[in-house]
């Protein structure tokens, strides 16, 4: 079986994040480097707001460096950290669910005009009407759907990063798909 650059790359982090003293530092930094702008862009489209993931994704390496030393290895490293992310993010959506939520009924959603009036949004007009309408999925399925779509993930990894069953994030995302689509194509999301 063939090393790839990123299997040494991880094995190189966790050597140092073991050694302890300024070498967990060291290895810390490097997984700051190699790991953040992925990680944000997974909490991102979770949470919406850039500072919003900023402050989900301090949180997230927080834990990371507090729980680094019951990583076990028995999933790779990325998989690790993107479950970490996603259940900080999960997190806060969850202490934010007490505020109101946007209608499908209203033309200016307050999420519609929150992500055009962020700066960090450059997104077309096309962009911001896909990421309402992921935003307006349940949870779940917002996040099967993100993590399919935009990172790629095949199931047997999202299955156990999420303790899921594969069927179940494939109808998830089928669902997710669906409504998706209704909603750009001006249907009701339900």
């Amino acid at each position: 079986m063939k090393t790839s650059n990123s299997d040494i790359a991880e094995e190189r982090i966790l050597a140092l994040l073991r050694d302890g003293g300024n070498n967990a530092e060291r290895g810390f930094r490097l997984l700051m480097g190699q790991y953040q702008e992925r990680l944000y862009w997974q909490v991102r489209r979770l949470v919406s707001g850039h500072e919003d993931a900023n402050d989900v994704l301090q949180n997230c390496f927080i834990k990371i460096w507090r729980s680094i030393h019951t990583f076990e290895g028995k999933s790779k490293l990325y998989t690790w950290l993107y479950r970490i992310a996603t259940n900080e993010a999960i997190t806060f959506l969850n202490k934010k669910k007490q505020l109101p939520t946007a209608s499908l009924d209203e033309g200016e959603s307050p999420l519609s005009n929150r992500l055009r009036a962020d700066r960090h949004f450059d997104g077309d007009e096309a962009q911001a009407h896909l990421q309402e309408a992921i935003a307006l999925l349940p949870e779940k399925q917002r996040l099967v759907f993100n993590l399919r779509y935009f990172d790629e993930m095949n199931y047997a990894d999202m299955s156990e990063m999420l303790g899921t069953s594969e069927g179940a994030l494939k109808a998830s995302f089928h669902h997710a798909v669906k409504k998706i689509e209704g909603y750009v194509n001006g249907a009701d999301l339900y």
